[in-house]
């Protein structure tokens, strides 16, 4: 994790809405949000199903992950998050994701003294991450 020089004060979670099961990588997500037409990943890390924590957009920049809620965040994704047969919204976290977003979170909080862990569903009409980042064990870490 690099230093930046830009303020942060917030984690947002997201999932990629990938089906459960199936691994994506941060070159397949790179693609789908150029393909948009963004300059790179709009996350700045990923949480692969092995638990391994990937880094994408630069903490630096940033991201592209919250329409109007970028500035001042670092936005966070796990692959997954919709139903293997890719129909319905669901928490497809594994316990090597789970440990590694705890970790990740953790890490992220700490160094950047953040006070807030949100989830995409709080500022947007959609279902991503597939959970309740408020329930969840990651909003006990503060």
């Amino acid at each position: 994790m690099l230093d930046t020089a830009r303020p942060i004060n917030e984690i947002i979670w997201h999932c990629t809405a990938t089906p459960e099961g199936r691994d994506f990588t941060v070159n397949d997500i790179r693609a789908w949000h150029k393909q948009r037409g963004w300059s790179d990943i709009g996350y700045h890390y990923i949480v692969y199903r092995d638990g391994r924590i990937m880094p994408g957009r630069p903490v630096g920049q940033v991201g592209a992950h919250v329409s109007g809620h970028n500035t001042g965040t670092i936005g966070c994704s796990y692959v997954g998050g919709v139903s293997a047969d890719g129909k319905t919204a669901k928490d497809t976290r594994t316990g090597p994701q789970r440990a590694s977003m705890l970790w990740l979170t953790a890490q992220l909080a700490k160094k950047f003294q953040i006070a807030k862990i949100s989830g995409h569903n709080e500022y947007a009409a959609k279902a991503c991450p597939s959970f309740d980042v408020r329930k969840d064990e990651l909003s006990r870490l503060l």
